[in-house]
């Protein structure tokens, strides 16, 4: 049984645009818990003693009176593991070495898995690199698309073919940071450069999807003269491409979702947004960029 893709994304479509709008207003207000790669500030894990809490250890760091300041704003939360996350303004080595010898003495045999401090001045400098990238990287994608699509017929406009895949892309990124924007308030999960490493593999997955699709849609442009309806060629492609894509997207999830659950504490939220982005980034290739190449063409009969 075929899917009938383009009447089906006359649903998917509308669908999509509210998820997009409402990322975009998530992302807006309240905004992505940053880490402080971004922010700068202190960052501690501590492994507490049986039988002592999230509440335990807080009280112990508000008893800290070498810090009031820096604990003033103080965020704990719990992990997988086990384990505690405190994150705090910075602290120096002085402060830390007190601090250390102060928990052990209020909640005793404490033990301290990291201790990581980043300058507000280095946080600002990250942030601008890691919207530098990926706006570098949207910018070379629409280059090299229309560069790749430079030999189809003119009137189908190469830069169109970009454009279609760049906006795809935008849907795919700006709905996976409007769920991790969600799951940051909830859970550990804080946007570091290691998320932003994540999407920029999901542009990379996502266009490499969409482009599929548009070659087959190129190869299969010289039968546009048998097949007037430019959205029936397109169907074709989609139908033609799809046990590829499908066989693709399922070997990436498989090794994915093993990672996920046999890895690394440390790369977690790194492998779940390549598994979401993943998931989203198919269902782009299918139900958003090729019937919006569809739709743009109708509209410039």
């Amino acid at each position: 049984m075929k899917i009938p893709f383009l009447k089906l994304s006359k649903i998917f479509l509308p669908i999509s645009i509210l998820l997009v709008v409402a990322s975009i207003v998530t992302l807006l207000y309240p905004g992505p818990r940053l880490s402080i790669e971004f922010t700068g500030g202190t960052l501690m894990e501590y492994r507490l003693p049986e039988g002592k809490t999230n509440d335990d250890l807080k009280a112990a760091l508000s008893l800290f009176a070498d810090a009031k300041e820096e604990f003033a704003n103080v965020s704990i939360a719990k992990t997988r593991e086990g384990s505690y996350f405190v994150r705090s303004q910075s602290l120096s080595n002085e402060k830390h070495v007190a601090l250390q010898a102060h928990l052990k003495e209020t909640l005793g045999d404490v033990q301290e898995l990291q201790f990581n401090t980043i300058g507000p001045t280095v946080g600002q400098s990250l942030k601008q690199r890691s919207l530098l990238a990926l706006v570098a990287a949207t910018l070379a994608i629409i280059a090299y698309i229309a560069l790749a699509f430079r030999k189809i017929p003119r009137k189908l406009n190469p830069w169109r073919f970009g454009m279609i895949a760049v906006v795809a892309l935008l849907h795919d990124i700006f709905i996976t940071v409007g769920i991790f924007t969600l799951l940051s308030y909830y859970t550990t999960f804080q946007v570091d450069t290691l998320f932003i490493s994540a999407l920029l593999s999901i542009m990379g997955y996502s266009v490499n999807d969409t482009i599929v699709i548009f070659d087959r849609i190129r190869d299969n442009l010289e039968e546009e003269r048998k097949m007037q309806d430019f959205g029936q060629l397109a169907e074709l492609s989609l139908q033609q491409t799809i046990t590829r894509t499908i066989n693709t997207g399922l070997g990436a999830l498989i090794m994915l979702f093993a990672l996920f659950f046999l890895g690394s504490e440390s790369i977690r939220w790194f492998i779940l947004t390549l598994i979401i982005g993943t998931i989203i980034g198919t269902y782009s290739s299918f139900f958003i960029a090729t019937p919006l190449l569809v739709f743009w063409r109708k509209k410039t009969n």
